[in-house]
């Protein structure tokens, strides 16, 4: 069999693929691409003629050697997306999980955001997150949690001022006119980012984690980047802003 023929059969079968999941959009206008080669550059141009404002995309949460070897797919577009990227890694599970009819028709979502973490660490990329997360609480009337880990904790009892400062910076990230239903929750942790952001997230239920990235510079896989961790790990979906 030729290249050439061989492509042929996976694009046909792609096509098909496509088609069944357009079949279960019913009623939700959208348009179906399938496209050859690496998928960014390919997905880069679609988003910018479609003018998208937010992408979804899912992820095996591969990392260590196999990440290293293979890419993230999700990363990549997590790191160069100029608009948000909503990303539902593989541990995603509860309400988080759109359900499906009987006849693996899509059942229509009743979208609920009881509970949102926002993650800081008072960067820009962080920072340009704080207000997509409080505009969200506000529309669905969530409540809020605003947290920073601190990954460097020695002589804590010599640095008592400096946590008290950053508690307040938390607290100043929302306007005193927001329309929130339920006074923020700052919370202070000492320990590995991703692991304190993943264990309040499953703590509090939460059903979204809203994070800043950084604009991509150099390679576009940093191997134990806290965003890919968190999404590889995080039980719900986790929705990055870039600066």
């Amino acid at each position: 069999m030729s290249v050439n023929m061989a492509y042929e059969d996976v694009a046909a079968d792609a096509q098909e693929k496509i088609k069944r999941i357009a079949s279960r959009l019913r009623g939700i206008p959208h348009r179906s691409y399938v496209r050859r080669g690496q998928i960014w550059p390919n997905l880069r141009g679609i988003a910018t003629e479609g003018g998208i404002d937010l992408l979804v995309v899912g992820s095996h949460g591969r990392t260590g050697l196999g990440k290293l070897l293979l890419g993230s797919v999700a990363e990549d577009v997590l790191r160069h997306a100029s608009c948000p990227v909503l990303t539902v890694g593989p541990r995603v599970s509860g309400r988080a999980k759109l359900p499906e009819f009987d006849d693996g028709e899509l059942a229509p979502p009743d979208l609920e955001l009881r509970e949102i973490i926002y993650a800081t660490s008072f960067t820009p990329a962080s920072l340009a997150a704080a207000q997509v997360a409080i505009e969200l609480a506000e529309e669905f009337d969530s409540r809020l949690t605003l947290l920073h880990v601190r990954e460097d904790y020695a002589n804590l009892e010599d640095r008592a001022r400096p946590i008290d400062d950053e508690k307040e910076q938390l607290r100043a990230m929302v306007p005193k006119d927001a329309a929130l239903a339920y006074a923020p929750e700052v919370v202070m942790e000492f320990g590995s980012a991703w692991r304190c952001i993943v264990n309040k997230a499953a703590e509090e239920e939460a059903d979204l984690i809203v994070l800043g990235a950084h604009r991509a510079a150099g390679t576009t896989h940093v191997p134990w980047s806290t965003v890919h961790q968190v999404v590889a790990h995080a039980s719900c979906p986790v929705l990055t802003v870039r600066e």
